[in-house]
């Protein structure tokens, strides 16, 4: 099977991380690829604040805070484990990234490529890399990988933070501090606002290949049930056009004919790179947003590039990732001690849910605030 991207910028980011420092030559010829892929790659990570960039050579970063030395000083190291180092998650990293060096702590990075059944083996790599603390997003897409691939978290040698993820109620992940959005949340703003706008409700088109799509179409349903709306039509199953033309030209026409009958005046969209796609592909097909469809997308990731910026709603994934490393390192006792402790001398776990918040811009034909 070919190496992915993020399996490759793993590999990149373990070399750096033992050797301190590398030439990207030297890492073209260890993880063979060319010099000009080893190049981007290091461009992109080293965008992310993932690694240091000086004249044709990388290092690992030396965060430094205000209390002295950071992690290559003896300080915290903290593992994460994303299923992606782009799209929604580069933000995410980034903000634990952050949260990591203004504690004078060095995060270092594993990814699943969104293939949960590595999970538990990658999180072992980041322990046996020096871990004392985990930030934990799991690579899980359907909904019984929870069940499948979740349990051990529970039963992890350190302190745990799940991040954006959301387990059954009931299981043993329930006693695990936790970060995440409320998508439903978000998902209730773009469904108000289109409502406050003069439309029914809003047609929903969506993938399922992620909890944060899944969460979205259960949001879905709670805000039509909140607002007393009935859907328009089903649910249109979302699929990347680059993956299956075909099923993504069947949700795009399936759109259109919603439109072209009067059954949908407005839209809702996860993600924003399938809404941009599907904006384009309806003006082929004669249908205008946002003056034939009010549009809204969701993720907010590239939205605003759009030929007509999109309105979106913008899960907090930078903030995310702050909290959920400061969650960490307070764990690990870097707070301060004491502090909101019960009366058995063991600080309560937390569940902390953070809201996106709604970007209005031109697609859903209201003005911009």
């Amino acid at each position: 099977m070919r190496e992915s991207a993020a399996e490759r910028h793993d590999r990149l980011l373990d070399l750096v991380r033992e050797r301190g420092s590398a030439r990207v030559s030297d890492l073209a010829d260890r993880l063979g690829v060319s010099p000009v892929t080893a190049r981007r790659d290091v461009e992109e990570l080293a965008g992310r604040g993932l690694l240091d960039r000086v004249h044709g050579s990388v290092s690992w970063p030396q965060e430094q805070s205000g209390g002295g030395t950071g992690a290559a000083g003896g300080g915290l190291v903290l593992g994460m484990l994303a299923p992606s180092a782009t799209y929604y998650f580069a933000e995410v990293i980034r903000g634990a990234h952050e949260a990591a060096a203004r504690a004078g702590a060095r995060l270092i990075l594993r990814i699943s490529d969104y293939r949960p059944e590595e999970d538990h083996a990658r999180t072992e790599g980041l322990l046996a890399a020096g871990a004392e603390g985990l930030l934990v997003a799991p690579g899980w897409r359907r909904p019984g990988d929870p069940a499948a691939y979740g349990d051990w978290i529970a039963s992890l040698p350190v302190p745990a933070v799940l991040l954006e993820r959301l387990p059954a109620a009931g299981s043993p992940l329930d006693g695990t501090d936790r970060v995440c959005s409320d998508h439903r949340h978000g998902v209730l703003l773009a469904v108000r606002h289109l409502r406050e706008l003069g439309h029914g409700a809003p047609l929903l088109m969506a993938r399922d290949d992620s909890p944060t799509a899944l969460a979205v179409r259960a949001g879905y349903a709670d805000a039509l049930g909140v607002l007393g709306l009935r859907p328009p039509r089903d649910v249109i199953d979302s699929v990347p056009a680059e993956v299956c033309p075909d099923r993504f030209e069947a949700a795009v026409r399936a759109l259109r004919e919603a439109v072209a009958s009067g059954a949908a005046t407005a839209a809702l969209i996860h993600n924003d790179v399938d809404a941009i796609q599907v904006v384009q592909r309806l003006a082929e097909l004669g249908v205008r947003v946002p003056q034939d469809l009010a549009l809204i997308a969701y993720d907010d990731e590239v939205a605003a590039l759009a030929d007509t910026p999109l309105t979106a709603v913008a899960p907090p994934k930078r903030e995310v990732g702050r909290q959920a490393a400061g969650l960490l390192v307070e764990r690990l006792g870097r707070g301060r001690p004491g502090r909101g402790r019960d009366a058995g001398g063991e600080e309560p776990r937390r569940h902390l849910t953070l809201l996106p918040q709604l970007r209005v811009r031109a697609s859903c034909g209201a003005s911009s605030i």
